[in-house]
């Protein structure tokens, strides 16, 4: 086994992105015109999706023609729409007889407090998006939907850190192959699972007169939440967070398998982000089956969740600081002298 470098390993799967870095804000697409079974598992408090429900068993559409991924909270669900019509120019769709319906689920994370909270992706950055696509690694960091991400906000935006977008592949052998990409806003800190270090979180901050933190790098948000013993979390914390994904795999699965492989995703979620899917989150991780590879759905969704952990750490690593908000390659900052 060995590891790759992107969801694009996955055959048939192309990725587009484009941001505003004046509004830093953005949208990711994965796409696969010829078709993809797909499930998804939504576990975060505060979602903000579009065509989630069809995903499910017992529903008639099997399969889906992209993923999008976007900032702007529910007002990035727009960029869709431009999704749509970029398939249906392509001929790409559910046909109904009348007209080929172009199936496009979609998740959104909050990025308005970072940029200009009036500019969200629309529809004609998801259609500019999809004209980026290509089978090439995409850009990590701040690109696409990652461009407005930050982590670690139970004390507020002054002590959060910059992440954005990752992705990661792994190659089982025999040409199978499980890739993952994610928009990492999360309400926690980044976790490295090896060693349960923090990379990536809340920073220390004055509250009125008290230091809430301590004198390290980093607050540890569980530790600011047993601190509130009493009181309500929501009172401290940015309320706009969320982890959104897709994984994908040439294996052969079925919508069941799709919503499984989903649903074991999030244990990488959970590996890696302390603590996860909050009501102050929305986390919510798409999987889509590109090819016909037999496969155990069980080695699937375990990887998966390695594709994703990976996915994560790269989202922080590659992220870039954006004003007063560092990222992991600026903080702690150096010590001269």
């Amino acid at each position: 086994m060995s590891e790759h470098t992107a969801i694009t390993d996955v055959p048939g799967v192309l990725v587009g992105q484009v941001e505003d870095p004046d509004a830093i804000t953005g949208c990711t697409v994965v796409l696969c015109k010829d078709g993809a079974v797909a499930g998804v598992d939504q576990r975060g408090g505060a979602p903000g999706t579009r065509e989630t429900d069809l995903l499910g068993p017992m529903h008639l559409v099997q399969k889906v023609h992209a993923v999008l991924l976007t900032g702007g909270s529910a007002f990035g669900l727009d960029a869709a729409t431009g999704v749509m019509r970029f398939l249906e120019e392509q001929g790409v769709g559910f046909n109904v007889r009348v007209a080929k319906v172009p199936i496009v689920p979609a998740a959104v994370l909050f990025d308005l407090d970072i940029g200009s909270a009036d500019v969200r992706p629309d529809a004609e950055m998801g259609y500019a998006a999809c004209l980026n696509a290509t089978g090439d690694p995409p850009r990590e960091g701040n690109a696409g939907a990652g461009m407005g991400a930050t982590v670690g906000k139970i004390l507020g935006m002054a002590s959060a850190m910059k992440s954005g977008i990752g992705t990661a592949s792994i190659n089982l052998g025999a040409g199978l192959v499980v890739g993952a990409i994610v928009a990492l806003a999360a309400f926690g800190d980044v976790i490295d699972p090896r060693t349960g270090a923090i990379l990536a979180g809340a920073r220390p901050a004055r509250l009125g007169p008290a230091k809430v933190g301590g004198e390290g790098p980093y607050a540890d948000t569980l530790e600011v939440m047993k601190s509130m013993i009493g009181k309500t979390v929501l009172s401290f914390a940015s309320r706009g967070n969320t982890v959104i994904g897709v994984v994908a795999t040439n294996a052969a699965l079925s919508k069941e398998d799709a919503n499984k492989v989903a649903q074991m995703a999030h244990d990488g979620l959970a590996r890696t982000i302390r603590p996860a899917h909050t009501m102050l989150d929305g986390d919510t991780i798409f999987a889509i089956s590109t090819g016909g590879k037999k496969a155990d759905v069980n080695l699937v969704g375990a990887y998966a969740a390695e594709a994703v952990a990976s996915a994560i750490l790269r989202a922080v690593t590659a992220a870039e600081s954006i004003g007063d908000i560092p990222a992991l390659r600026d903080w702690p900052p150096a010590i001269s002298g």
